[in-house]
């Protein structure tokens, strides 16, 4: 059986580290302006997006190449001050607790051992510790994983409260007591200016797990929320604009919010296909022998009983060829589970194989696969007896992948719903506080439709071969956060009657290669 490999893609990345850097397009003694806005005073208010978060870890840096930051070196050309950031200890990545490992070190592009370059943690001993806690204020006040709820609970940064799970080990590090809120430590240094992006993590930790957590519709209380959960949306409304009315005061001059991206856009949903199974004749016979039993007999007599519609009976059909494109299988938590049926009469499977065909179904062009399943789809994982034959026991073949690996149209469509609730409520309070307002769900669109063009190139949401997204599949490059930094800046410049110039992105770098790897 052939392992599929998703990277093979990324076969032509061999000179990536060579690509051309490009001078920035600002000259000494133009002339610019800050308008309407004063700028002495910038701070930052958001999630990981705005921390400079990358490769699946926060280090110096994607910190130095945050949006934010590149915005506030802009700023300096008109009147704008000093921007502090907590930076990490190094450019590793891993967090630790009293010592302890708690974040690992962040990806890099590594050749494996089959010549192919591969995604694989950076080598290295971490020295961000978040009991080492710092002092002062900072400007980029990005928590990495914070939900819109989250920046107004207090406690969040108690550094006891992160082993226990009710607190950020972000925040923890810089937090000015373990009582603070987010949203009070940014509004206590009065900004002149502000920016504002939250809210994706209410829906993200729902969409990168497959669907795992709950839609949380009708739940006013986040306290009982999972990690995974959906927000409800009338509570994301009441913290946005408690939150935005509190950084947004009468001695700002202004600010500028961000609305949520489609999920669909992003190479954590994009880049493993439906149907990336090869087979031969052999095998094909094989699999073909194994679910005739579940296709022929098991789905038509639980038809029989009234127990499956004939829709239903349709769409959980498996069925595998020789050849390439052959479809993965899936549990679908919508299908009915016929596991405790099976093991009764008139089929009486033994409760390994029953579990097996409970809720399986071959996946459609309608599903999305997760990026983590790359290294999942085509993996054994032993065998089981069929029929007095052993069958090797296959992910995505004869083991439907898990529920966090695939993202159904059922799942995909809560998270759209929520998702235009919630980008509702931010552009209609950018308008009615006349703040500037920055469509990231249509720049990820044009990156992900035709690429977005610039000085020497194009910019996609393609992994790793784009340019605006780092190796984990969900946040940005340098690059693709130079992007943002130039739409925010030309939303700025068109609110408040500015003149500030933007960067040229070529200036920043895509992703990192390192063999220096574990």
């Amino acid at each position: 059986m052939k392992k599929y490999i998703f990277l093979s893609a990324l076969a032509s990345l061999a000179l990536i580290g060579c690509e051309p850097e490009f001078d920035s397009s600002i000259e000494e003694g133009d002339f610019y302006s800050a308008g309407d806005a004063d700028f002495s005073n910038f701070v930052s208010v958001g999630n990981s997006l705005t921390a400079g978060y990358a490769d699946n870890a926060l280090y110096v840096e994607g910190q130095l190449n945050s949006f934010p930051n590149i915005m506030a070196g802009q700023f300096e050309l008109v009147g704008g001050g000093e921007f502090k950031q907590p930076l990490m200890e190094d450019n590793l990545g891993g967090l630790k607790l009293n010592g302890n490992l708690i974040q690992g070190n962040r990806l890099v592009l590594a050749i494996n051992e089959n010549g192919m370059p591969s995604p694989r943690p950076l080598a290295g001993d971490p020295q961000t510790d978040i009991s080492n806690q710092l002092s002062g204020s900072f400007n980029n006040m990005g928590v990495p994983g914070a939900k819109s709820f989250h920046f107004v609970a207090p406690g969040y940064g108690s550094v006891p409260g992160v082993a226990q799970g009710t607190a950020n080990p972000y925040f923890a590090r810089f937090a000015s007591s373990a009582e603070a809120t987010v949203i009070g430590d940014a509004a206590a240094q009065q900004p002149s200016f502000f920016s504002f992006w939250i809210g994706n993590n209410d829906i993200l930790g729902y969409a990168t797990s497959g669907g795992s957590g709950e839609n949380q519709q009708g739940n006013f209380n986040p306290a009982t929320y999972g990690p995974n959960d959906i927000t409800d949306i009338n509570v994301f409304a009441n913290v946005y604009s408690q939150a935005l009315n509190s950084m947004n005061t009468e001695t700002t001059s202004g600010g500028v919010v961000f609305n949520i991206p489609n999920v669909t856009n992003i190479p954590f949903f994009t880049t493993v296909p439906v149907n990336p199974i090869p087979l031969d004749a052999q095998t094909a016979g094989g699999l073909a022998q194994f679910y005739g039993l579940y296709n022929n007999q098991i789905l038509p007599g639980l038809q029989g009983f009234g127990l499956l519609s004939a829709d239903e009976v349709a769409a959980r059909q498996v069925n595998f060829q020789a050849g390439e494109g052959n479809f993965v299988t899936v549990r679908d938590e919508s299908l009915t589970d016929i596991a405790p049926f099976l093991q009764n009469p008139p089929f009486n499977l033994p409760p390994e194989l029953a579990s097996l065909f409970g809720q399986v179904r071959q996946a459609t062009e309608n599903d999305l696969i997760t990026l983590t399943a790359s290294s999942v789809i085509g993996s054994p994982i032993g065998q089981i007896e069929f029929m007095g034959n052993q069958i090797p026991l296959i992910n995505g073949i004869t083991v439907p992948l898990a529920d966090q690996f695939v993202l159904t149209p059922q799942e995909q469509m809560q998270i759209t719903q929520a998702q235009i609730a919630y980008n509702s409520t931010i552009e209609g309070l950018a308008n009615q506080n006349n703040l500037a307002f920055v469509n990231v769900d249509a720049i990820l669109a044009e990156a992900s439709n035709s690429g977005v063009s610039y000085n020497g190139g194009v910019l996609s949401t393609e992994f790793a071969t784009g340019g605006a997204f780092s190796l984990d599949g969900v946040h940005l490059t340098p690059r693709g956060y130079a992007l943002i930094a130039n739409r925010a800046i030309q939303a700025i410049n068109q609110t408040y009657n500015a003149d500030i110039p933007q960067v040229d992105i070529g200036y920043y770098r895509t992703i990192m290669p390192s063999n220096n790897v574990d």
